[in-house]
């Protein structure tokens, strides 16, 4: 293999690291962003390992490839890499992506203030408020979500008997609201949140099998969320999501943002259009919004939005060699 070249634009969102890939993506083949992403899976995860992991990246490093949309109504197509996988959709990858990609002037949205991307969960539309050459903010209506399963009691590590929903804002989600057992996220340090999570999600899959209706490459409960009271007066609540083998999310979490207002909405303690800010582990806030109830695959659903803030802190260039024994990158934990 010879040397391999990437050039990316580095940044985070509400505090979560975005890696985008501007220079280096391989030819996928397909018909679609969801297409390119089984094929990119299937034939190119050693660059998502190499530029996610040590010792180029880390193991709560998170990012995304741009390319052409196959879609002639978008503007761009997303591809989204991270630790954990090549995501369907990622929220604050997909608001650092955004604000990136605008003010590198990558793309050219063909309505100004409104980028629509390519996603492999689905087409998703983003508004942008811009302040002189600086993207203040990006808004996003994400895909379908809803309340997967409501209320499932499970005897499960450390715990012990509990009960959680399941709910879908791009991916699945175990969201665990305070109760007897672990009581609540304020009385869990970080490191807790660490310990736990595998155990409990490995168990949990164990239990329940989740599958997306239309995609059956999304399947399983990939995520846990956290959840309590928060910190900040301006906030409706706090929450921490733990993904990949050991990574929590820095920011309130996008798709988990959009899980977290389905559940709420569904048990109906969220109404449409009300404000919900969603606080980080870090103190950092998203916007969420039920922006409209929908039936999706016969079953009630939303479509929700998601409003958080990005920032660029620089610029990398990555060579890739085989001759370098870690070219796949490595994780000690």
């Amino acid at each position: 293999m010879k040397d391999k070249i990437f050039h990316s634009i580095e940044g985070h969102t509400c505090g979560n690291p975005v890696r985008m890939i501007i220079k280096g993506a391989p030819k996928l083949k397909g018909n679609s962003m969801s297409d390119y992403r089984n094929y990119f899976i299937k034939n190119f995860d050693w660059i998502r390992t190499s530029l996610m992991f040590e010792p180029r990246g880390h193991d709560m490093m998170s990012g995304s490839i741009l390319y052409p949309a196959l879609n002639k109504k978008c503007d761009v197509g997303i591809l989204f890499i991270e630790t954990t996988g090549c995501l369907p959709m990622c929220g604050h990858g997909f608001i650092g992506t955004i604000t990136f990609a605008l003010e590198k002037k990558i793309i050219k949205p063909k309505r100004i203030g409104i980028v629509v991307a390519e996603t492999p969960a689905g087409i998703v539309t983003a508004e942008y408020k811009k302040v002189g050459n600086k993207i203040k903010s990006v808004k996003f209506k994400n895909i379908e979500s809803w309340l997967e399963i409501k209320n499932f009691q499970a005897n499960l590590p450390e715990i012990g008997k509990v009960k959680f929903d399941v709910a879908y804002g791009g991916n699945f989600y175990a969201i665990f609201d305070p109760q007897e057992g672990f009581g609540s996220l304020n009385k869990m340090t970080a490191a807790d949140v660490l310990r736990i999570s595998p155990k409990v999600r490995d168990e949990i899959n164990k239990l329940i099998k989740p599958i997306h209706p239309f995609n059956k490459n999304i399947k399983g409960v990939t995520h846990i969320m956290w959840t309590g009271k928060a910190k900040l007066k301006n906030s409706s609540s706090r929450n921490a999501v733990f993904y990949g083998k050991n990574a929590i999310d820095r920011s309130p979490c996008g798709t988990g943002t959009s899980a977290r207002l389905a559940q709420l909405h569904a048990k109906g303690k969220l109404k449409i259009k009300e404000k919900f800010v969603h606080e980080s582990i870090l103190g950092t806030q998203f916007v969420g919004r039920v922006e409209s109830e929908i039936i999706f695959n016969n079953k009630k659903a939303i479509i929700p939005s998601v409003e958080g803030w990005s920032v660029i802190t620089g610029e990398s260039k990555f060579i890739i060699s085989k001759s370098d024994p870690f070219y796949k990158g490595f994780s000690i934990i």
